[in-house]
């Protein structure tokens, strides 16, 4: 399920009209760090073009994909849990151009409107939940002995 799927079935399209108020158009080249793994999350963004690759820090070592996100991608999670801190790195891949959402205004409006805040804690968890079955499939991949195949 991607990002724009879970975002569709999580928000009714007032609610995504109404976050779609704070997005700002942003672009990155490639090679341009979106946010670094231990920093404040202080916003997130939906991929319109381009692929943006989450990694994780390696001492001593370039960072480490963990995973590729493309059009309609929700990139960041971390600015919705506290501490707001990011768990991961990201770095635009090709150029990139996305909508841009400050955290700190989306949650104060999730604050106020406890039905609109539900819905973006649902879209949000769903993006975190699939994001983590990918996860395990990979790990799978990587030391089972006979693959991931497919989960019922």
């Amino acid at each position: 399920m991607t990002t724009a799927t879970t975002m569709n079935a999580a928000l009714s399209a007032e609610q995504r009209e109404r976050l779609m108020e704070f997005a700002r158009e942003v672009s990155f080249e490639v090679g341009d760090r979106l946010f670094e793994e231990g920093g404040r999350a202080d916003r997130f963004w939906i991929v319109r073009t381009g692929t943006v690759a989450l990694d994780l820090h390696v001492p001593d070592r370039q960072p480490a994909a963990v995973e590729t996100l493309g059009h309609g991608e929700l990139i960041g999670w971390s600015w919705h849990f506290p501490p707001y801190h990011w768990h991961l790195g990201a770095e635009a891949m090709s150029p990139v151009r996305a909508w841009e959402f400050d955290a700190e205004a989306v949650r104060a409006l999730c604050a106020d409107d406890p039905e609109f805040g539900r819905a973006i804690a649902v879209w949000v968890g769903l993006v975190v939940a699939d994001r983590l079955h990918a996860s395990r499939i990979r790990l799978l991949d990587l030391y089972a002995p006979h693959g991931s195949g497919e989960w019922v």
